[in-house]
């Protein structure tokens, strides 16, 4: 186990901008929240990396106990509903709609008008292949 930290350590500390969100502002629930953001609070990819080594992020994303203060809000409601439905979001963004990824936008407040937009963004940015945290980065660029 010590192994893996230490390799995590020198994968967050050789690409920092690993999972850089440039254009994106506000939480990302994987760098922000659990308990990658208690003990890496000043790095957010070694947060990352900590919390998808300890248990793939789920608590992170469900944790308010950690980063009370940055851990709420729509963009982390939406990032445990595309944890707890991935495979489903993944689907149907790849058909271009389904009630799952009309929840998602709805839980984002994306204007009826605008839906359709949204989807064909993020379906430019996702494959077969996509992981939730990419998943979500994917959705947040697009709105």
């Amino acid at each position: 186990m010590k192994k893996i930290a230490s390799i995590a350590l020198a994968v967050a500390a050789l690409s920092s901008n690993a999972f850089a969100q440039d254009n994106v502002e506000g939480v990302n629930p994987w760098k922000h929240c659990g308990i990658g953001a208690a003990i890496f609070d000043d790095n957010g990819t070694a947060a990352a990396l900590s919390n998808i080594i300890w248990d793939l992020g789920t608590t992170a994303i469900s944790s308010k106990v950690s980063s009370e203060d940055s851990c709420n809000g729509k963009r982390t409601k939406v990032a445990m509903f595309i944890q707890d439905n991935f495979d489903a979001v993944l689907e149907q963004t790849a058909m271009g709609e389904g009630e799952h990824v009309n929840a998602m936008l709805e839980i984002l407040e994306v204007n009826e008008d605008n839906k359709a937009d949204v989807v064909a963004a993020i379906r430019t940015s996702v494959d077969a292949q996509t992981q939730p945290e990419a998943y979500y980065n994917a959705v947040i660029a697009a709105i």
